[in-house]
């Protein structure tokens, strides 16, 4: 039996995500052409999401349709907040089957590089100051997304630090209130700001962050490592190691949409 294509859309996967598209009504007076199936721009997505391949370049012979076509419901679903449904509703069958660890929280962030500059851009200190954007992260002590983030390459990390406690969805899947935060956070030297602490204590959050000036071997690395390899995930896909896109909503689309396929994996292996 031949092997499914990662951009091919199971059954199962589209069961979840086709109630959430918006509709979109036929014109009667002039409807032109026919519209183009969304479980085939969608995968569409997947392939360049996948290959890293430019939208112009997207085989038609596969039946995508074009890459404008493709590009075009990218940016129409992640406009209409598509993808933080998804996660809500894969985060919730996490939590249902007991796959979630909110006693404790790590964050961290990735920077790539952008070749065509544009919003959420700037120069990267790790990289000559080329222009570059970063990718932040926080995961559950599972190491399961819980939320993500896009900045310029120039921004501090600890500007991310609360609002991606407050990206968090109210992850529902069991009897009783939402779970919305965290019990620790664990986080490294690049968030130590006492400031930031209190503001994370506000929340009902405990921080553990290591501490400029000290020398390694804090021990944080023992429950810090799930998020390092979450992020490695998100890079396990090619159009996101390089940030292609000018307008950062259609980059953003694509991170989100990466969130989405890891924790779908995650249901497949555990629920």
């Amino acid at each position: 039996m031949a092997r499914p294509k990662p951009w091919e859309i199971d059954d199962e996967l589209w069961a979840l995500i086709e109630p959430l598209l918006p509709v979109v009504q036929r014109r009667v007076d002039h409807p032109g052409r026919r519209r183009l199936d969304d479980r085939k721009a969608l995968q569409g997505i997947l392939f360049v999401l996948y290959t890293g391949i430019q939208w112009e370049w997207l085989p038609q012979e596969l039946g995508f349709g074009s890459g404008m076509t493709c590009w075009r419901r990218l940016r129409d679903w992640n406009q209409a907040g598509v993808w933080h449904l998804l996660q809500e509703v894969l985060l919730a069958k996490l939590h249902g089957a007991d796959q979630l660890d909110f006693s404790r929280a790590a964050i961290d962030s990735a920077h790539v590089r952008a070749l065509r500059g544009g919003p959420k851009t700037g120069p990267s200190p790790v990289d000559r100051a080329r222009p570059g954007s970063k990718h932040h992260l926080i995961c559950d002590g599972r190491g399961t997304p819980l939320a993500v983030s896009l900045t310029g390459g120039n921004r501090n990390d600890v500007t991310q630090l609360i609002p991606l406690l407050q990206a968090i969805p109210p992850v529902r899947g069991r009897v009783g209130r939402p779970r919305r935060r965290p019990g620790l956070l664990y986080a490294d030297r690049g968030y130590d700001h006492d400031s930031h602490r209190r503001l994370v204590r506000a929340l009902g959050v405990t921080p553990i962050i290591a501490r400029r000036g000290r020398a390694h071997g804090s021990g944080l690395g023992t429950y810090r490592w799930v998020v390092e390899r979450a992020l490695a995930w998100l890079h396990g896909f090619r159009h996101l190691r390089i940030r292609w896109e000018h307008r950062d909503d259609i980059h953003d689309g694509f991170l989100q949409l990466a969130t989405c396929l890891i924790l779908y994996r995650r249901v497949r292996a555990f629920c």
